[in-house]
């Protein structure tokens, strides 16, 4: 048995871990929110952690007196500092990282520099800082598990061949809401249209992502990451039915694909039991639904959704053109989900900052520093951009 830490406890994929905790039985250790100050609460009085982080400040002092009223033995910090300190309190196993986007960060750092294990849920913490992520788990003998439900199935299903061997990976994508749209069909749409995914319930800002597929643009450079692979070896497949999560071809042109139904707590607890497989709350799969009864492919509209190519002109540049195509990214999602801009303003905003921003001389991609004052001008630069348009 495990004893699990969550970043990001209130989000969609933190409520899914907290349910697959309290399945397994699994004891948890701290619980992080940003501002869900009430829900936090919640899952504290379930699972009895022993330390609360709130970074929102102005809320942590209520926060205290409940968690004091209703007699809990935790204690409750607040800030930004208080969120990177406990991802290494000692005694964890593991720490599922699920905060949302660049923020995941530093926390994700403070578990690997410490030793621990970390089930990784965040993406943007590779798309940002691969190469320190990487060489941080490395030099303190932690490892990466992935949670992305992509992700697992790729590693579940390298685990049929060995790694030099493998010849592609096929990475699935449901295609979004707009799958099939010309960009002229996407000027006018809305946020509710936006976050009407098809197949995946999640958070906002992932949702549009999945909508514009920077998503699965992130995918690509997390999977060149976790799997030691160039770009060129991780194709893009457009997979509506949402059945396979991925696939893993190898060099005798065996394929080997991880099926089963959309629900995230089954990668979450593969992440969090792995070696050992237990029984879930997954669903069984049911081969003759009407979903299930044909499984079909597209290639991706790259035309349309550009998304997938600035991933791979990212990865191959390299010099952090990755974090200024998150910043930008993070940025532009949130002036539309605020009503400031268009739909398709966000890939006008990504592809002003690709084109203007570059890393300064000597930017060292293993110094978190220079990652940090790169996303921190690239998003200065997408606010002035979109406040134009």
């Amino acid at each position: 048995m495990k004893c699990i830490g969550i970043l990001g406890s209130t989000g969609s994929i933190g409520r899914q871990t907290v349910e697959v905790c309290r399945f397994l039985d699994y004891p948890v250790a701290f619980l992080t929110a940003k501002t869900s100050a009430d829900l936090l609460f919640e899952q504290a009085k379930v699972l009895k952690p022993q330390v609360l982080v709130l970074e929102d400040e102005s809320k942590a002092e209520l926060l205290r007196e409940k968690v004091k009223a209703a007699g809990l033995a935790c204690r409750v910090e607040a800030g930004r500092r208080a969120l990177i300190e406990v991802a290494k309190l000692p005694g964890v196993d593991m720490v599922l990282s699920s905060m949302v986007g660049m923020a995941g960060l530093e926390p994700t750092l403070a578990a690997l520099e410490s030793g621990i294990d970390v089930a990784l849920a965040n993406k943007e913490t590779l798309v940002v800082g691969g190469d320190l992520v990487v060489k941080t788990a490395r030099d303190h003998g932690a490892k990466l598990y992935p949670v992305d439900s992509e992700h697992s199935a790729i590693w579940q299903a390298l685990a049929g061949g060995k790694k030099d061997a493998l010849y592609k990976i096929f990475l699935t994508c449901s295609g979004g809401p707009f799958r099939g749209k010309k960009r002229e069909d996407l000027a006018h749409v809305t946020a509710e249209e936006a976050l009407n995914h098809p197949t995946w319930k999640m958070g906002g800002k992932i949702t549009i992502d999945s909508a514009t597929l920077m998503n699965k643009a992130f995918e690509l450079i997390e999977a060149c990451y976790l799997f030691d692979v160039d770009d060129r070896a991780v194709e893009v497949v457009v997979h509506p039915e949402s059945i396979i999560h991925s696939m893993v071809e190898f060099n005798d042109h065996s394929v080997l694909a991880q099926l089963g139904v959309t629900d995230m707590r089954l990668p979450i607890q593969y992440a969090l039991t792995y070696p050992e497989r237990m029984d879930s709350l997954t669903p069984a799969f049911a081969p003759f639904s009407p979903k299930a009864h044909r499984l079909s492919f597209e290639p991706v509209d790259e035309e349309t959704f550009p998304s997938i190519a600035w991933a791979r002109q990212a990865w191959q540049k390299g010099q952090g053109t990755s974090i200024i195509l998150n910043a930008a990214n993070e940025v532009a999602v949130e002036y539309f989900l605020s009503g400031k801009i268009s739909f398709v303003a966000i890939w006008e905003i990504i592809r002003h900052c690709l084109a203007k921003i570059t890393a300064p001389k000597g930017f060292n991609l293993y110094n978190l520093e220079d990652i940090l004052a790169l996303d921190l001008e690239t998003r200065r630069e997408a606010g002035l951009r979109a406040d134009r348009l």
